[in-house]
């Protein structure tokens, strides 16, 4: 069939006209952090550069938001799943809902009120130093590891399937995003984030339209899917092998999207740059919003582009080596009579990369200055902090621009990496805050044990579910078939599995669960132990608790907050006996100053 589906054996390249709107993207996106670092004389604090003045809305910070974890690997990633498991994808939509709500209520209160730059300064206002300098140390290094992976993952993916060169695009990312990030601080991020909202947007929107006019019509796409079990919202398994069910996405997901959404510093950093705690939550609104749109559109073309290669799948004929190809290898096919079009969905997928890379960039620059800096040289004016600020941006996306590189020593599985990476790290913080928040009797002995114990379980089986990877018929993978390819021949397609040694039954079922439970695995893993740990030691006592720091406490709280627009700040004084202390952050001189009374 001309115009794309029945699968191509040549070679599918982009034109001139598709790395012409691929620039027109990164030189918007370079424009925008130009704007922000040359209007109204920059930033001149580091508050400035990090949270922008805390003067920010509820829409752009929204829309940040959802852009800041939607990496290349999503955008490539969530077509390609939906592809091999089917439209059970979108029970991600009520796991991130339900993070949304846990957030909104349980999380934003507490970093909101106290003011934070760095979340991680909460630890050491909860526990102590140590616990602090140990949230920020893991945070630092999971991140740029992250990020890393994020830069090089569609490098590698769009020169496998385009001829794209694999160092000029790498480069070109990095240094572009690190520009940006560098020059512009908050403000530049999260206005480029709303930008590339709308560019990956487009490109899914396009993909939707010209997949379905070529198969027919909705009803034909839904109708295939459906003949072919794509349609699947029914799974309701327990396996906790199966790569996606019902309750994967309930649990499992929820408790991803909640160590991303709740405690990660790259998006607290954001909801905290609102001008108040309630922009702050409709932002979180606008951001599940976001969401849903970006998920549900990337589901619906994994969809399309099945009832397009139902007869010849590509992986199956070996036009592609590995399951994230199938969209480029897709767009190439569906708009080869489309010049620009391709360009679209590459500039796509590169705005999910460069908005989760600078979100990172900006975030570590701001944890650093925070705990490590601040602390120790207090008296550095806020001009010295700026500059400071600025050249971490530029070091960190130096670093990661060179993980990047090291990232092609690993071969294959880069993607299920970044994945492993962030879920090893950020369930067992999740928990640490948990501890700290929501357990008054959690001390310093029980957070550093159960934040160890965390981590290594959860290291121990990632690591174990990355060498003994578990069965396509385990994970649920559905079928599909290449019978009707031109030059069709199945072992191309194959493949490979290294098989290290035979494992123990119980052994082998727990290496094989859902990747999704990783980071819930860490986070009740810190939770239980860190609560045995400080029984055993000794449970600390409330009363010993600096002010704002428990949640129980901050719903008692009347936060007396001065917004932008009112000229005074409250005067009327909620009943209570005692003005609380203030903290790193609290009562702060200026409009933003954040006085609260118990």
């Amino acid at each position: 069939r001309d115009g794309g589906g029945a699968g191509k054996a040549e070679m599918l390249t982009f034109s001139l006209w598709d790395y012409g709107v691929f620039a027109l993207m990164l030189l918007i996106s370079t424009s925008i952090g130009l704007f922000y670092a040359l209007s109204k004389g920059g930033q001149k604090t580091s508050e400035d550069f990090f949270t922008g003045g805390r003067q920010m809305s509820a829409i752009p910070v929204g829309l940040s938001l959802s852009a800041s974890f939607m990496s290349a690997i999503q955008v490539l990633g969530v077509p390609a799943e939906a592809y091999r498991y089917g439209v059970k994808f979108l029970w991600m939509c009520l796991g991130q809902l339900l993070n949304t709500l846990l957030t909104a209520y349980l999380f934003l209160p507490v970093f909101y009120r106290l003011g934070l730059t760095s979340t991680y300064e909460y630890l050491e206002m909860r526990f102590s130093k140590a616990v602090r300098l140990c949230g920020t140390i893991q945070y630092i290094i999971a991140t740029m590891l992250y990020t890393g992976i994020v830069i090089y993952a569609p490098a590698l993916i769009l020169n496998q399937v385009t001829g794209l060169d694999i160092w000029a695009s790498l480069l070109s990312t990095g240094i572009i995003c690190t520009f940006y990030t560098t020059i512009g601080g908050m403000k530049a991020v999260i206005w480029t984030d709303v930008f590339q909202v709308v560019v990956m947007l487009s490109g899914f929107v396009a993909i939707l339209i010209q997949g379905t006019i070529l198969v027919g019509s909705p009803a034909q796409v839904l109708a295939i899917a459906y003949n072919n079990s794509r349609i699947n919202f029914n799974d309701f398994n327990l396996d906790p092998r199966s790569r996606y069910t019902f309750w994967t996405f309930i649990f499992g997901g929820t408790m991803v999207w909640l160590s991303m959404y709740g405690v990660n510093q790259a998006q607290v950093q954001r909801y905290v740059a609102c001008k108040t705690e309630r922009e702050a939550k409709l932002a979180l609104l606008v951001n599940q919003v976001g969401l849903f749109f970006i998920v549900s559109s990337a589901v619906g073309c994994g969809i399309v582009m099945f009832t397009l290669y139902k007869d010849c799948d590509p992986l199956l004929a070996g036009y592609i080596s590995a399951p994230d190809q199938y969209m480029p290898y897709l767009v190439l096919d569906i708009f080869e009579k489309y010049p620009g079009v391709p360009g679209l969905f590459l500039a796509c997928a590169y705005s999910g990369t460069l908005s989760t890379a600078s979100t990172s960039i900006n975030a570590m620059a701001a944890v650093t200055v925070e705990d490590l800096i601040k602390p120790n040289l207090p008296s550095l004016s806020p001009r010295k902090l700026t500059l400071i600020s600025k050249g971490l941006s530029l070091i960190y996306g130096t670093s990661c621009i060179t993980v990047a590189a090291l990232s092609s020593l690993l071969g294959g599985g880069v993607l299920q990496g970044s994945f492993t990476v962030m879920g090893v790290i950020s369930g067992p913080l999740l928990g640490a805050f948990i501890l700290g928040m929501f357990i008054p009797a959690c001390n310093t002995v029980g957070v550093l044990t159960g934040l160890l114990v965390g981590f290594a379980l959860s290291f121990w089986v990632a690591v174990g579910g990355t060498l003994y990877p578990p069965s396509a018929t385990t994970m649920g993978v559905l079928p599909s078939y290449g019978d009707l390819c031109p030059l069709y021949n199945a072992s191309e397609g194959a493949n490979a599995t290294i098989v290290l040694g035979p494992l123990s039954a119980i052994v082998d079922d727990f290496y094989a669960i859902s990747y999704l439970y990783y980071g819930a695995l860490g986070t009740l893993t810190t939770v239980v132990v860190g609560v045995l740990a400080s029984c055993l030691t000794g449970p600390a006592k409330r009363s010993s608790k600096k002010p704002g720091v428990l949640w129980w406490d901050v719903m008692k709280q009347t936060a007396m907050v001065s917004p932008e627009g009112l000229k005074k700040p409250f005067t009327k004084k909620p009943p209570g006996p005692a003005l609380l202390g203030k903290g790193p952050h609290l009562g702060r001189d200026g409009p933003h100053s954040t006085k609260r009374y118990l």
